[in-house]
């Protein structure tokens, strides 16, 4: 089932240009169902306007002075005082007019900061939002790092572009248009074309210098990425860095990208100034040709002194827009690209979503079938071949098999990270297609081999199982997973910080918290990725015995590797090359003596021979097999038991 593509007035098109951007960005400057924003805008275009007239009195207050301070003395007392306070007058009059347009200005930037920053967070939590929607397989071909740094980058960009156009690209415009009819009005035709040769030139030098260095921007955003994403996969990954002694070969791997970093960067800044360089030549060719003309003018009695330092302030006035339009057109360019692959991401649509108007899972007794299930990650190798079996109402059915047999990707399929290739999955006869993906995950309690947490407390990653519960349901939940004792001998007690995804937890402990996550959901269905593999064996006990009172009259679905952990399962499925080999309760596959038996008795023989060595105070597990210095006797016994399981997660 595939989502509709996102609405085009949305999203911006892939290689977008810069007023795709803008007509995409409109609706989150201007929002429908905000009138207080809208207000916002429309005071700011009145400041901005504001703030322009003043800017255009500025030169014309400085020529008056400067008229007034050239012009002739007079014997008559009136005419001397005149003279001696025009001048003071005017000068605090050009005085006042630039702080009227500085306080214009600044006002503008306050009143419209309210505007730009709701436009950022609003696709910013878009583009979240659309992340998580996103099917696993997407997040598998990606790189966490990358993606943070696309958000990172994508919103900053959206920052730029929003501020810069509304707050530096129309006001220069503006300006541009007053400057030119002032100069016809004050001088004439000629001064016109000198300013609009000079803005052009300089334009279409910034336009084709701008476009040089986007390749050049574009090599720097990949390395930075790049970069980027290797510092957190090294540092997500620092016990394995530890273990294997491998800190200079990550730093030197670090350093290579950081490399690649250094070099675009260096080519990024020289572009830069050869751009700047070039605008500023450009720019005073126009001011020298001006100001020429208006000496010539000066000399011969046409003009006053007054217009030759008006032209000046004019042509300076002029450069501060011009030079912020060069720098308006870089940065909503560069930030076009670093928005791309957000807009990308939006424009992707959702590999699993629901369908319109599907109603909520309804779970009156918990019966799982699935019915000729076909599935494959890629279309020609298969992972399931016509999968049928059922979980009956509050039953456990386990599900073991060689690495590759497809046990893990049941799971996901019945949580519908993926759809089906071919048959159906039904809950209580409903296919769950059909209903809203967050009633069927509510319906069904999670506790997978690989627990990751997030960094925060004890108490937030239990609450998370149901997040209206109360501390005491949580501390219940906790004691009911064989964790409430640790907890409470920490300092800090539930408020206990796990760190980055729980490194500060041991397996079990880690373990145990995913434990009671699920016990407080308390959901329906329960769903076991071997949730007892990271505990040593009397926790082990203990575990399965709270996971078989939470599991009473709840259907439970086991995936199991240690096989001793579902010998009590209501039916085992051994699967094989995505089909179902066996079928039975343990009993019954062991007289079988097929795949089960002997997967049965490899890890029996396996067992007998650690107790064996541990009569005799021997620690190896297997001849020639010799334990890693440092590992207490504990943890090499689970070194080893890891090792000996018949088959990884698949």
């Amino acid at each position: 089932m595939r989502h509709s593509a996102p609405d085009s007035r949305d999203v911006a098109p892939e290689g977008a240009r810069l007023i795709d951007t803008l007509v995409a960005l409109w609706p989150f400057i201007w929002p429908a169902d905000r009138a207080d924003l809208k207000r916002r805008v429309a005071w700011a275009l009145v400041l901005l306007l504001g703030a322009k007239l003043a800017t255009i009195v500025v030169p014309f207050t400085f020529k008056w002075a400067t008229d007034a301070l050239s012009a002739p003395a007079s014997s008559t007392a009136a005419t001397l005082g005149w003279v001696l306070a025009a001048p003071v007058a005017l000068t605090a009059a050009y005085g006042g007019t630039r702080i009227l347009m500085a306080l214009l200005t600044q006002v503008r930037d306050g009143v419209f900061a309210k505007v730009a920053m709701h436009a950022v967070r609003r696709l910013a939590i878009r583009t979240f939002r659309h992340m998580h929607e996103l099917s696993l397989r997407f997040h598998l071909e990606r790189k966490t790092g990358g993606l943070t740094r696309v958000l990172e980058r994508g919103r900053n960009g959206i920052e730029i572009i929003v501020r810069m156009v509304l707050l530096q690209a129309v006001p220069t415009v503006i300006e541009l248009a007053l400057i030119v009819g002032v100069l016809l009005y004050q001088f004439d035709w000629r001064y016109v074309v000198v300013v609009l040769a000079t803005v052009a030139v300089y334009m279409i030098y910034t336009y084709y210098a701008t476009e040089w260095r986007i390749a050049i921007r574009r090599q720097m955003n990949d390395s930075d990425t790049e970069a980027n994403t290797k510092a957190i996969d090294s540092l997500l990954n620092y016990e394995t860095v530890k273990y294997f002694s491998a800190e200079r070969r990550e730093a030197a791997r670090y350093d290579r990208s950081m490399e690649r970093y250094e070099d675009a960067s260096v080519k990024t800044y020289t572009s830069l100034a050869v751009l700047n360089a070039g605008q500023a030549a450009i720019f005073t060719v126009g001011l020298t040709v001006a100001m020429a003309m208006c000496a010539v003018g000066v000399r011969r009695g046409t003009q006053s002194i007054g217009d030759f330092v008006m032209i000046n302030a004019m042509m300076i006035q002029l450069y501060q827009p011009l030079n912020f339009m060069g720098m308006v057109y870089r940065e909503i360019k560069q930030a076009v690209i670093d928005i791309e692959t957000m807009f990308g991401i939006l424009r992707r649509p959702p590999e699993i979503a629901d369908a319109p108007g599907a109603p909520p899972l309804a779970v009156p007794a918990g019966t799982i079938r699935f019915e000729n299930v076909q599935f494959a990650y890629e279309p020609d190798r298969p992972i399931l071949q016509g999968i049928s079996f059922e979980v009956p109402a509050g039953r456990t059915v386990a599900i073991v098999g060689p690495s590759g047999a497809g046990k893990s990707t049941i799971s996901r399929l019945l949580f519908r990270f993926y759809d089906v290739t071919g048959g159906r999955i039904t809950i209580d006869g409903q296919d769950i297609r059909t209903v809203s993906q967050a009633s069927l995950r509510d319906a069904i309690g999670m506790v997978p081999q690989d627990t990751v947490l997030f960094n925060d407390t004890i108490r937030y990653n239990i609450r998370y199982g149901r997040w209206e519960a109360t501390d005491a349901e949580v501390e219940e939940a906790a004691r009911l997973a064989q964790i409430d004792g640790f907890i409470r001998a920490a300092p800090k007690g539930y408020e206990t910080e796990v760190g980055e995804r729980g490194l500060k937890l041991s397996g079990g402990e880690k373990q145990r918290v995913a434990i009671a996550r699920t016990i407080l959901k308390g959901p329906p269905i329960l769903l076991l990725d071997e949730a007892t593999s990271a505990l040593d064996s009397h926790t082990e006990k203990e575990i399965q015995d709270a996971l078989e009172r939470v599991s009473e009259n709840r259907t439970s679905l086991v995936i199991a590797h240690r096989l001793s952990t579902i010998v009590g399962a209501d039916e085992i499925i051994v699967l094989d090359q995505g089909q179902i080999a066996e079928r039975g309760t343990h009993a019954e596959l062991l007289e079988q003596d097929g795949l089960y038996a002997g997967m049965w008795n490899r890890q029996r023989e396996a067992e007998q021979a650690r107790e064996k060595l541990a009569e005799v105070g021997d620690s190896p597990v297997a001849p020639n097999r010799n334990p890693p210095p440092g590992l207490s006797d504990d943890e090499t016994e689970r070194s080893a038991d890891r090792a000996d399981r018949i088959e990884p997660v698949d």
